[in-house]
């Protein structure tokens, strides 16, 4: 009788105990609705609605599970057997968590309720949650995760402030949002190239500006843009980010001759002494560093620099035989370059092989396209397989409200992916590029200090190659 008492003695602190977590809970709930911004709010409001209606929702979307089999206590309390038990009717816990464009939830799945199972009830689940869509996709074994958006990601311009800090992981390629609000990022470890179509004014220099910004602070990287819309360093989309460059070309043919000779004559000195100075056959087995950059080359409307001149006069033939030589070049950069360190992105707007030679487009394993005229440029720009797939196609994204909108592949299952980039701000740029300037590095001068050589007489002992790359073995 004492030990009775003694604990409904206890049962006021009990209480008071739980009332005050409750009352904590609360207040820090209602500090982080506050402090949300108005889109995180309606998010915040939408998860609550998603986890309050779920255990009505999920039968009636064909999301639950009837087992008929007795609980062990059930079967404990049926002492005399013929009371019938009755079937409990199971369905997938939610974990909800609420972002700026809707809600993330993760579920566990159950026996005959897996993932073809959530991806069916998808539109139905998107209209209960007023969302515009739900996508599902796996989450680890039993798991799914379910991504509501209730603002459309694509149409919502965003701006990009760029942290001045180096990236965490060289060469990962923070590209945006795809139409879940979910971010994109690419792995451009061991990519030779990048093409980058689209239609004028449509987000292709942003997106170069973006990358060239997040990478900029690490010393690792070096940068030398080719932009055939100018003639001059100072001018054009570019000019803010110069000082983070250790070279830079405009739409002069003969310049970018001699630049393009210059980067491949490294690329052959490269090639001879890797193994004897970073110990391995493929730079991105060590990655780069301080003394070995990447250099990462942007090439705006390329289509400038391969030209094809059609003329008899002895000008307009040295311009031709100079935009056939300036794609033997950047060939041989895509080609050879991959595991020495070079990453070529070549940007124009429709990248047909007028534009791109198909030797060098073939060659980049990754192609953006931002919005498109017709199904050809939306071809050449990410392949056959886009027409399979019409509703992601380029030539949807012609409406202003997708300026900055591309489309890719998506790395990992089939089909593609629309991708809302950042905008850049020039003076977020212009700041980015001051406060880098020092980091910039001349890997000519890099190399002869490693090896005591200069670079023309490391490239003169580089073997004779074929256009694929392999040395020709003597007979």
């Amino acid at each position: 009788m004492e030990d009775l008492n003694g604990a409904f003695g206890y049962a006021p602190y009990a209480v008071g105990l739980g009332l005050a977590v409750f009352v904590i809970w609360s207040v820090v709930w209602i500090v982080r609705y506050i402090r949300a911004t108005p889109m995180k709010r309606a998010s915040i409001r939408q998860a609550v609605r998603v986890r309050r209606t779920w255990k009505r929702l999920a039968p009636m979307a064909g999301l639950s599970v009837t087992d008929k089999t007795p609980t062990f206590m059930a079967e404990l309390a049926n002492t005399d057997g013929k009371k019938q038990h009755k079937p409990r009717v199971l369905i997938p816990v939610l974990k909800v968590t609420p972002d700026e464009f809707g809600v993330m939830v993760r579920a566990n799945c159950l026996p005959k309720v897996g993932l073809e199972e959530f991806k069916k009830a998808a539109p139905y689940l998107a209209d209960a949650w007023r969302c515009t869509r739900v996508s599902v996709l796996p989450d680890g074994p039993g798991k799914v995760l379910m991504r509501g958006v209730r603002v459309d990601p694509l149409i919502v311009p965003t701006e990009h402030v760029p942290t001045g800090r180096p990236p965490k992981e060289l060469a990962k390629w923070e590209v945006g949002v795809d139409e879940y609000g979910t971010p994109v990022t690419v792995s451009l470890k061991d990519v030779p190239g990048i093409t980058v179509g689209g239609l004028p004014g449509y987000g292709k220099t942003s997106l170069m500006n973006k990358l060239i910004c997040d990478w900029a602070p690490s010393p690792a990287i070096q940068f030398v843009p080719f932009d055939g819309k100018v003639s001059r360093a100072r001018e054009g989309d570019y000019a803010d980010l110069v000082p983070r460059t250790f070279a830079f070309c405009g739409d002069d043919l003969e310049a970018a001759n001699k630049l393009l000779k210059r980067l491949v004559e490294l690329r052959r000195a490269r090639s001879t002494c890797m193994k004897d100075v970073l110990g391995v056959k493929n730079m991105w087995h060590v990655g780069p560093s301080e003394m070995w950059p990447l250099i990462v080359i942007p090439m705006d409307e390329v289509h400038t620099f391969f030209r094809d001149h059609k003329g008899s006069d002895p000008k307009t033939k040295r311009l031709a035989a100079l935009a056939a030589d300036n794609a033997r070049l950047v060939e041989d950069l895509t080609k050879k370059g991959r595991s020495l360190g070079f990453l070529t992105l070549p940007i124009t707007q429709k990248t047909t092989g007028d534009a791109i030679p198909t030797f060098i487009r073939d060659v980049c394993p990754i192609g953006l396209s931002f919005a498109q005229k017709t199904a050809e440029a939306a071809v050449a720009a990410l392949g056959e397989d886009i027409r399979q797939w019409p509703d992601a196609s380029p030539i949807n994204l012609q409406d202003p409200a997708y300026v900055g909108v591309a489309v890719m592949s998506a790395q990992g299952r089939p089909g593609f992916v629309r991708i809302r980039t950042p905008y850049v701000p020039d003076e977020y740029a212009a700041r980015i590029a001051e406060q880098t300037a020092h980091l910039v590095r001349d890997p000519f001068k890099l190399l002869e200090e490693l090896t005591g050589q200069t670079v023309a007489e490391l490239a003169k002992q580089a073997p004779d190659e074929d256009e694929d790359g392999p040395e020709l073995l003597a007979a």
